[in-house]
């Protein structure tokens, strides 16, 4: 059966996958290092090639940063990637033991992997607590996988008791891999090709170019996807679009997060943002004319050289503030860091509308 979400399809969605799209899943970019030189690869110059640790948007200096972002969401799941996760090997079957111990033995957790780990290593993050894993192979083996190391590794992850499957872009020739997942019995996952900062060069040197002006999904990627799943409909499949990413996966874990995050004057927005107004200026004089103004100490909250609170209090008592103080209307993530998406400025126009 074929099932369409967004722009993305399948015949099969994997736990990890599943996680995903209800957004209940963390990313745990464990490392940034990598010994491979995938022309694709879509890692962001302040990650690649550095030692750096992220859970979602939070950098990682302790266990507790992990457990913070995982209670920020509430996540049922951990995918663990890089960089390649198996050159920082013990870090990984230490947070897996980690989240596994403070969430539950249901936490799932999937890894991927452009390396071929023999038996031992395998069975060391089978016994940490590694639910799924998931091969990124090179492309020059992609067409004799059977003949390869990665053969070895996807039968005994399998008799391990692990879900194993292929992970790679939706490029050419990658119909080459199909006939080996089909073999195995094991699923595959195909990302649309996109272009980043640090790919687009080379992206464009091999003739890819993108699909539009708003995506930055490539030109042809979808196409051969749709390709792989008419000609083999029996594989277990999956096509993962630039779009189902951006417009779903991250807005259900937005609205996750802000489901558990969000303060009592904090509006959230269908895209998962929160939007409330800002007052700046002298703390003490704000918060005395809050009291003064009978506001709620549950619709406010100073915080720094500011005072944050109710959208709606702020257009109640604009004009009191608007000839005194800087204030403005603000939508932010909800993630760590409260990246700010847009400021409006209060001014007499705006008093009256959000």
């Amino acid at each position: 059966m074929i099932t369409k979400i967004s722009d993305s399809f399948s015949t099969y969605l994997p736990t990890g996958c599943r996680l995903c799209h209800k957004g209940a899943k963390m990313v745990l970019f464990i490392t940034g290092l990598c010994q491979k030189d995938c022309f694709y690869c879509p890692v962001s110059e302040q990650r690649r090639n550095k030692d750096v640790i992220f859970i979602n948007e939070r950098p990682v200096e302790s266990d507790e940063n992990i457990l913070q972002e995982a209670h920020s969401m509430n996540a049922l799941g951990t995918g663990i990637t890089g960089g390649e996760p198996l050159l920082v090997l013990q870090r990984v079957l230490d947070w897996i033991r980690l989240l596994k111990k403070n969430l539950g033995r249901s936490h799932h957790i999937h890894m991927y992997t452009a390396q071929s780990p023999d038996k031992v290593i395998l069975q060391d993050l089978k016994s940490a607590g590694l639910d799924e894993i998931r091969f990124h192979p090179p492309q020059h083996l992609w067409d004799r996988m059977a003949h390869s190391t990665f053969a070895g590794s996807v039968t005994w992850a399998k008799q391990l008791g692990m879900k194993v499957g292929l992970e790679i872009p939706c490029i050419h020739k990658a119909n080459c891999i199909v006939p080996f997942a089909q073999e195995c019995n094991i699923f595959l996952n195909l990302n649309e090709l996109e272009f980043s900062v640090t790919n687009a060069t080379a992206l464009k040197e091999r003739g890819y170019s993108l699909l539009d002006d708003e995506l930055s999904s490539a030109a042809g990627s979808r196409d051969i996807g749709l390709d792989i799943m008419e000609q083999y409909p029996n594989v277990q499949f999956n096509f993962c679009s630039s779009g189902f990413k951006d417009t779903v996966q991250l807005r259900k874990r937005l609205l996750r997060t802000a489901d558990i995050t969000a303060r009592t004057f904090d509006e959230t927005t269908q895209d998962g943002t929160l939007y409330y107004g800002v007052i700046t200026g002298d703390i003490k004089e704000i918060i005395s004319l809050m009291r003064h103004l009978g506001v709620p100490e549950d619709l406010y909250s100073p915080i720094g050289a500011r005072v944050e609170l109710g959208w709606w209090v702020l257009e109640d008592i604009a004009k009191k503030v608007i000839d005194r103080f800087e204030s403005y209307y603000e939508e932010c993530y909800p993630t760590y860091g409260k990246m700010v998406v847009e400021r409006v400025p209060l001014t007499i126009d705006s008093m009256n509308i959000k």
